[in-house]
């Protein structure tokens, strides 16, 4: 198959796409990054769940601002499902999407209620069923609150940092999600993403990376690279 029919870059080697390039990337970025964390606060699948849901289109750090009143006023998913759409879309206005996300928890949580027991599943097929809930958030949830690693977090930072490090070209995240799962290991699962949404914050900046005291620059081959 020819480079253009393939989908990659004409400066894509597939070094980066070897168990031990892999595994070099991740240690260099474990001992640059020792607090790599998930940024959204939460202490429960339901609060990580209702969290990540008003992350769509919105920093962590704004989630985080309104999250506490939301936990406080609707603390389970029963209440959630009782919610009055218009007190809950003037707690959450400030992430966006206010009266989208609004009816997505109320309906998330309905059928959280109503198939679940009020309890939030853990498995990944009946998280995917739910309104509003995505592969990724619900590999999210899986990860950080259940502790069961399923999956690769493709968000915005994974998206652009895998493509420069030529682990993945996919524009679809679910597909780029199956490739990095082959690549990654499942030990690895959990940390790879937020090691890359630190990295990708600190440098791997979008549109244009700082690639000047990058801990990994050495083990990337992208072609710009831009240093100061």
């Amino acid at each position: 198959m020819s480079r253009r029919g393939s989908g990659l870059p004409p400066w894509s080697t597939g070094l980066n796409r070897k168990p031990e390039r892999v595994e070099a990337i991740l240690r260099a970025l474990r001992a640059y990054y020792p607090d790599a964390r998930l940024i959204l606060n939460f202490e429960n699948p339901y609060q990580l769940l209702v969290a990540a849901i008003l992350a769509a289109q919105a920093t962590d750090e704004r989630v985080n601002q309104v999250t506490p009143a939301v936990f406080q006023k609707y603390p389970t998913p029963r209440h959630m499902a009782e919610a009055d759409p218009a007190e809950l879309e003037a707690l959450i206005r400030p992430t966006g999407y206010y009266r989208q996300k609004a009816r997505f928890l109320i309906e998330c949580c309905r059928a959280i209620v109503e198939r679940f027991h009020g309890e939030v599943p853990d498995r990944l097929e009946d998280l995917t069923q739910l309104p509003g809930v995505g592969k990724k958030t619900a590999i999210l949830v899986l990860n950080h609150a259940f502790g069961k690693p399923s999956g690769i977090v493709v968000d915005t930072h994974m998206h652009r940092v895998a493509q420069r490090l030529d682990w993945s070209h996919e524009r679809d995240r679910d597909k780029m999600e199956e490739e990095l799962r082959a690549l990654i290991p499942p030990a690895s699962w959990v940390e790879a993403s937020p090691l890359i949404a630190f990295h990708g914050r600190r440098h791997c900046k979008a549109p244009r990376p700082v690639c000047t005291g990058c801990p990994i620059e050495d083990l990337c081959y992208f072609p710009e690279k831009r240093f100061r």
